[in-house]
């Protein structure tokens, strides 16, 4: 958690490492000139860009997190399915081995052709079919193992097929993790670039906006307490963890990234959602942004890396980025992420 202090670097262990670095609207008095006060803002500016990108990375290890996960079940169904077929194929072979032994004792075509000249008709009759029941079992047991030899190829192929799938989405999760935590590596280190007066004087700014977006995001979830029915529970519990903290891939009930909290406040409505905003964005039905209603989940980032709840009023309530709080903010802009579109589920 984020506390005031001197020493910036022992509390940037968490997940929610970073401040998060406002944009200075007051003149910065305490600096000794205007191009200290720009070298500042200058910062300030590119650990925000980082935050917001690393905070886009998580969102894209999370989406490879529900894909792999997807696939892992699907792999693991064909899997099953390949053992089944197997067992089958090998007893089926054994019914055939079987039947072919039987064939030999039996003698097969030559004993066939010892009863066509027999002198008892009805032995020959009996024999003979024996021997037709036993190429008719024979002839279906084959066709049985073939159709399932097919089967059993075909999904050993699908298996592989998946394990391929498997490996590259876990490779994509690897790679999206590394940029995250490389971007909050780079901001760490033009934080710590800086003065330590700067550090401590950008840290209270920090703190001062938040104490701020907290105090009004209290008083917008006040005013949206009327809402009823799913999309008000999923309010409720959204509007309940304000001030919690952002980190990256946690779902709660102390820290939240942006799909994360959504995912839980639309499962305490009773609607299941996967912890991705790209993978949310394939639920529910397409809202136009001039038939926005509260609870509508809104979008943002190409491609899509971020997701809130819509409040009313232009409002939404979200996890924003590293080093921030829950909060309600617009639902309109996000920094350097578009909009791009909302579902109501």
């Amino acid at each position: 958690m984020l506390t005031l202090g001197v020493n910036l670097r022992a509390r940037i262990r968490q997940g929610s490492v970073l401040i998060a670095l406002v944009a200075i609207t007051a003149p910065i008095v305490a600096l000794p000139s205007a191009q200290a006060a720009q070298s500042l803002q200058q910062v300030q500016a590119r650990v925000r860009q980082l935050q917001e990108e690393a905070a886009s990375a998580a969102e894209g290890a999370q989406e490879a997190k529900v894909k792999l996960a997807s696939l892992n079940r699907t792999l693991a169904g064909i899997q099953a399915k390949e053992e089944a077929q197997s067992k089958s194929v090998d007893a089926l072979s054994k019914t055939l081995s079987a039947i072919a032994i039987e064939q030999y004792k039996t003698g097969g075509l030559s004993q066939s052709l010892e009863l066509l000249f027999s002198s008892d008709p009805g032995l020959y009759l009996s024999a003979a079919g024996s021997l037709e029941a036993i190429t008719r079992k024979k002839s279906g047991e084959l066709r049985k193992f073939q159709a399932a030899k097919q089967k059993l190829t075909a999904t050993s192929l699908t298996v592989n097929d998946k394990l391929s799938l498997v490996k590259a989405e876990q490779k994509k999760l690897a790679a999206q993790s590394a940029q995250a935590k490389a971007k909050l590596a780079e901001a760490e280190s033009l934080l710590a670039k800086l003065k330590k007066e700067d550090r401590i004087r950008l840290e209270l700014l920090a703190q001062q906006e938040e104490d701020a977006d907290q105090a009004s995001s209290l008083a917008a979830a006040k005013s949206a307490s009327a809402v009823s029915g799913r999309a008000g529970k999923a309010l409720q519990f959204a509007f309940k963890q304000i001030g919690d903290r952002y980190v990256f891939g946690a779902a709660g009930m102390t820290y939240w990234d942006c799909s994360g909290l959504t995912m839980r406040a639309y499962q305490n409505a009773g609607v299941s959602l996967p912890h991705s905003s790209r993978a949310q964005y394939g639920y529910g039905k397409a809202v136009k942004r001039a038939n926005l209603a509260p609870g509508d989940l809104v979008f943002f980032g190409r491609p899509i890396s971020h997701v809130g709840i819509y409040v009313g009023g232009g409002k939404m309530v979200h996890a924003p980025r590293p080093g921030s709080r829950v909060k309600v903010a617009s639902a309109y802009s996000l920094g350097r992420k578009p909009y791009i579109g909302a579902r109501r589920l």
